[in-house]
């Protein structure tokens, strides 16, 4: 009798360590690995709100606009060997002011050619709208979700300086996946030249957001599914969850931040931007934009966003 217990016991045991194996490549696969995300077009967090249907024309017109520009193509080699890719646009008359804008999750440069048209157009900047490692035109064949990207940022800001001049001052703009980037950039030791950074809607680490979404979508606990597609992730990827954190990033940085973020967001979770926030020692300012779910604030509000962004870098920018 005891012998079969110890039996059953061992077969659950295993049964369980297959089960979680599994999991955890399949949730590599869907979330880090470069493959097809078409599980974000159901989602109900990303689904627009109705004052942002409304201004598809406007959004059909920042993609016309992008159309009709002759960028740059920019090329860098990535520490650790991945050949990345980015649009580059100077100014409309010569300035030694450029953006470098992230976009998000499962998306690529072209997507922010609203953010893109702002600071050409209205501020005139130079843009450089690099596509992150594994989205785009950009090598990779995983996700760092802003952890890795951090360094790749380090070397288009000296691209940036490279062809501007050692004056160049820079502003680094991200959304989603990008504010988190631009967010775990500014831990690192940033030249003098990046003045100011702009993140909307980025999470507090890869950990948090990951932990969110498999009990919103799959209504599991973390544990043990998260730690162990970590485990994977480090391996596969070079980078474990944990140590992906914006959160922690933020506390280092030296650099003046203007946090933006929807009240509706159910994507990344509001109160995800008031932590960050709470944490940042720099100048910084918040900004929350009332009934704007993921990614909406800009199309929400443009005239406000654009103001507020504008009045945020202009204290640091001249």
């Amino acid at each position: 009798m005891k012998k079969k217990m110890m039996i059953g016991i061992s077969s659950v045991i295993v049964l369980l360590i297959i089960v979680v194996t599994v999991g955890s490549f399949y949730f590599y696969h869907v979330a880090i690995a470069r493959a097809s995300k078409d599980f974000l077009n159901e989602s109900p967090d990303l689904q627009s709100s109705p004052e942002v249907e409304q201004s598809k024309d406007t959004s059909k017109a920042d993609q016309e606009w992008w159309d009709t520009q002759s960028f740059d193509r920019w090329e860098i080699d990535s520490d650790d060997g991945i050949q990345l890719k980015a649009y580059y646009l100077a100014a409309p008359e010569h300035s030694d002011k450029t953006v470098i804008v992230a976009h998000g999750y499962a998306g690529n440069a072209t997507q922010m050619s609203g953010y893109a048209r702002m600071y050409y157009e209205r501020l005139g900047y130079n843009i450089l709208l690099p596509d992150a490692r594994g989205h785009g035109e950009s090598g990779g064949d995983y996700i760092g979700f802003g952890w890795p990207e951090r360094k790749d940022y380090l070397k288009w800001i000296q691209s940036a300086l490279k062809a501007n001049g050692e004056d160049t001052q820079i502003i680094l703009h991200g959304v989603s996946m990008g504010g988190a980037t631009v967010m775990m950039t500014s831990g690192e030791d940033l030249p003098a030249n990046v003045k100011a950074i702009v993140e909307d809607c980025g999470y507090t680490s890869v950990k948090d957001e990951l932990t969110f979404q498999l009990k919103r979508m799959y209504h599991l606990p973390a544990f043990p599914i998260v730690d162990t597609t970590s485990m994977l992730t480090k391996i596969r990827a070079g980078y474990s969850f944990s140590e992906a954190s914006a959160l922690e990033q933020v506390k280092k940085s030296k650099t003046p931040t203007l946090f933006i973020h929807g009240d509706n967001d159910t994507f990344v979770p509001t109160e995800m931007v008031h932590t960050v926030y709470e944490n940042s020692p720099v100048e910084k300012e918040l900004y929350i934009v009332p009934n704007a779910g993921h990614g909406e604030a800009f199309r929400m509000d443009p005239v406000k966003y654009e103001s507020v962004v504008t009045e945020f870098v202009g204290r640091f920018v001249k």
